[in-house]
């Protein structure tokens, strides 16, 4: 299978070129040209095996170039014991008649990005083999939060790359910069950049398409890739999440084939729905695809209104992951929805470089209006829902996974749509103690770190282990930028 970019669709490149480049050098998303198709007998074979067997079916499918046997491999050294703490990888857990909550955070950094940051460091070895490529490659990842150490912790130490993270200074949760700050690894490096995601988000696109920065970077022997989900790499791995979810209701008796399921995501880059969407556009039998966003509500105005403007206020709040006004991923939604017209995506993407917004056209929202159904979450419901969960299901929450959660109430609400649902839980509670041990009714003495033993107080859930060795470990970086000097921090880091 070839992929192309979703503003240049005569590029045709393969997989492991797709996945080592990361982002196509006209700022295009890297797409497969095709949509691989599942059935009722695809899904049967699934039910009763485990979860790198499903990952390897599924990612087969769009990686022709590697071999079912290598991606059998990857998988096991992906979600294995060593990495994952339940053999399930991704289990489900039962809420109620209609409602199951999918944990994606039991992988060595508590977040759901270990889903697919496990899988693309060898994703991406393999592609530097497969295409005889001997520059180093150097991944640039901005993070909002979890992307970054999920990203070190999966490229700490593997040869032939570097990888250089940038998060926003003071728009990060202590656990989350702890993590970052001491990250083992001897081609590992981490940058505060002042400002917010966005501003470090577009500052990585910057420095992807400032040529001389790369013909500067390949007289070094380096060559540029990314981690973040502008890497199909990225999405990938997290299409099979949906897909095992899915096999797992089968295999409990909760639906029969064929039966239609929701899903409620919360995000922010729109990468995680977007592969919600992937598995759909499969055949796997999604009803509605719930979009849970927080008070920075730019997904949720554009799916009821088809206009996406990112001029609006920015707000810090406690479910940091999803602080983001560009949602990089939408472009992939754009350019499958438009029937692949690279031409009107590039109109959308140079009105937002613009303008900061752009509108979508009246066949892209109708279908838009069938598929989605967006909604958002402020911090007084964030922490109500929190608090909710734990007195009615016993059950500990995180701010993200909060969002989710009240979205898809508010969803009901308005719909009456009792299908059985499935929201995705995206990080441990253990990340963001301060805020669930105030939405517990909780007054925290101290931040960070410093808190995982009162939140396990509280709560009675235990610690996760690679959260719990945090305790006391060395700060390695302090590096600060300004959002300008990021391309700087690069060129240093690599000389």
């Amino acid at each position: 299978m070839k992929y192309y970019s979703t503003r240049d669709k005569s590029l045709r490149i393969s997989a492991a070129e797709a996945i080592q480049m990361g982002l196509s050098r006209d700022g295009g998303l890297l797409t497969p040209e095709t949509i691989p198709q599942i059935d009722a007998p695809f899904l049967s074979r699934l039910v009763s095996v485990s979860y790198q067997e499903r990952a390897a079916a599924v990612m087969s499918l769009y990686l022709t170039d590697y071999t079912t046997e290598e991606l059998r491999t990857f998988a096991e050294n992906a979600y294995g014991p060593e990495k994952f703490d339940t053999p399930a990888v991704a289990p489900l857990r039962r809420v109620d008649e209609t409602t199951q909550c999918l944990e994606l955070w039991h992988g060595p950094t508590s977040a759901f990005k270990d889903m697919a940051l496990q899988m693309l460091p060898q994703l991406l070895s393999a592609a530097l083999r497969k295409t005889g490529e001997k520059k180093t490659a150097c991944i640039l990842v901005a993070t909002s939060g979890d992307t970054g150490k999920a990203a070190m912790e999966g490229f700490a130490d593997v040869p032939q790359t570097k990888i250089m993270v940038f998060y926003p200074k003071n728009g990060v949760s202590a656990v989350q910069e702890a993590q970052m700050v001491t990250q083992e690894g001897g081609n590992v490096g981490v940058c505060a950049v002042v400002g917010n995601f966005d501003d470090a988000q577009s500052g990585v696109k910057r420095i992807f398409s400032d040529e001389t920065l790369r013909q500067t970077l390949a007289e070094r022997g380096y060559f540029l890739s990314s981690a973040n989900s502008i890497n199909w790499g990225r999405i990938l791995p997290q299409v099979v999440y949906y897909i095992s979810a899915y096999c797992d209701l089968l295999r409990g008796g909760e639906i029969a084939m064929g039966d239609k399921v929701n899903f409620c995501v919360p995000t922010g880059n729109f990468g995680d729905i977007l592969a919600a969407y992937y598995a759909k556009r499969m055949g796997l039998p999604v009803g509605r695809l719930i979009c849970a966003s927080n008070r920075n509500d730019v997904l949720t105005d554009f799916l009821r209104t088809g206009v996406y403007d990112r001029n609006r206020t920015f707000h810090t709040t406690m479910s940091p992951s999803m602080d983001i006004l560009v949602s990089s991923n939408l472009e992939r939604l754009l350019f499958d929805l438009s029937g692949e017209n690279d031409e009107e995506v590039r109109g959308y993407m140079a009105a937002l470089a613009k303008d900061g917004r752009y509108e979508v056209s009246g066949k892209i929202k109708a279908a838009l209006d069938a598929q989605y159904w967006g909604g958002f979450c402020d911090e007084a419901q964030t922490a109500q829902t929190i608090a909710a969960y734990d007195k009615k299901y016993g059950y500990l929450i995180d701010t993200h996974t909060a969002v989710a959660a009240n979205v898809l109430e508010q969803y009901r609400a308005a719909t009456g749509d009792e299908t059985i649902t499935v929201f995705a839980s995206t990080a441990s509670p253990y990340k963001f103690c301060n805020h669930v041990l105030k939405a517990l009714g909780k007054t925290p003495d101290a931040d960070g770190v410093a808190l995982l033993d009162a939140l396990h107080e509280v709560s009675g859930v235990a610690v996760p282990r690679r959260l719990a060795a945090l305790r006391g470990k060395e700060r390695r970086f302090d590096l600060t930028a300004e959002k300008q000097e990021m391309d700087r921090v690069v060129l240093d880091f690599l000389s």
